[in-house]
């Protein structure tokens, strides 16, 4: 108090390094830049902008801080980049599936296209529209 200089404090909470436990065990330090090329790869020479692409892996990362986690499981991050990338740009939500679910052949890619076409007519309520002309009555003619 004599010394007439003001002191302020400024409290912050620490938080854990958020670990990422990989398919086959091993963890790892999260790591938002790994996060980001892999998202980039995905929206590789499609009309996606960068911003969108940073907006993505930044709303995950928060997401990943606000539910608390100290381990997260790389699948659970791979489930939420899957299902904002459906909703961005079909084009890259199946070449990240591709990888993350580790299709291995042609049949698991044209799965989850037709996958992701009936969720879009649904998503749309225009199933109806492609179900073609109704079936002819059949009974007696008069």
């Amino acid at each position: 108090m004599k010394c007439d200089f003001r002191f302020t404090t400024y409290e912050i909470v620490e938080r854990e390094e958020l670990r990422v436990v990989k398919r086959n065990g091993a963890r790892e330090s999260f790591n938002r830049e790994k996060l980001l090329s892999g998202v980039r790869k995905a929206c590789e020479k499609r009309p996606v902008k960068m911003e969108d692409i940073e907006q993505l892996v930044d709303d995950i990362a928060i997401e990943l801080e606000e539910e608390g986690y100290r381990e997260i499981p790389s699948t659970v991050i791979g489930a939420k980049v899957m299902h904002r990338l459906e909703a961005l740009d079909h084009v890259a939500y199946v070449r990240y599936a591709s990888v993350y679910r580790q299709f291995e052949d042609v049949g698991a890619f044209i799965d989850e296209i037709q996958s992701l076409g009936k969720r879009r007519l649904r998503e749309k309520g225009q199933e109806e529209l492609f179900r073609g002309p109704p079936a002819p009555a059949r009974g007696r003619r008069v």
